[in-house]
């Protein structure tokens, strides 16, 4: 496990790319003027090197090495898979 890599759990959008998955991940933010939590979505492109995980599955992703222009993150774990 390596140290000092940023690690984000998120929901799996799209797996339509051979060997990428598009990871979608929310974060609650609390709104600085309005104090009110906002759902922030950011959503992340991550190297699935087997093509494991599929459309809703919840999916561990790990920073690594820019592989392409828009891929920079790798698939660590399947946390869960979709019903």
């Amino acid at each position: 496990m390596e140290a000092n890599k940023k690690r984000f759990t998120g929901l799996v959008t799209s797996d339509k790319m051979d060997k990428t998955i598009v990871v979608a991940v929310s974060t609650r933010t609390l709104h600085p003027l309005y104090k009110k939590y906002v759902n922030r979505t950011k959503k992340l492109k991550a190297h699935d090197e087997r093509n494991d995980a599929h459309i809703g599955d919840m999916v561990r992703v790990v920073e690594c090495r820019r592989l392409s222009k828009d891929k920079c993150w790798r698939l660590e774990q399947i946390v869960e898979r979709a019903k």
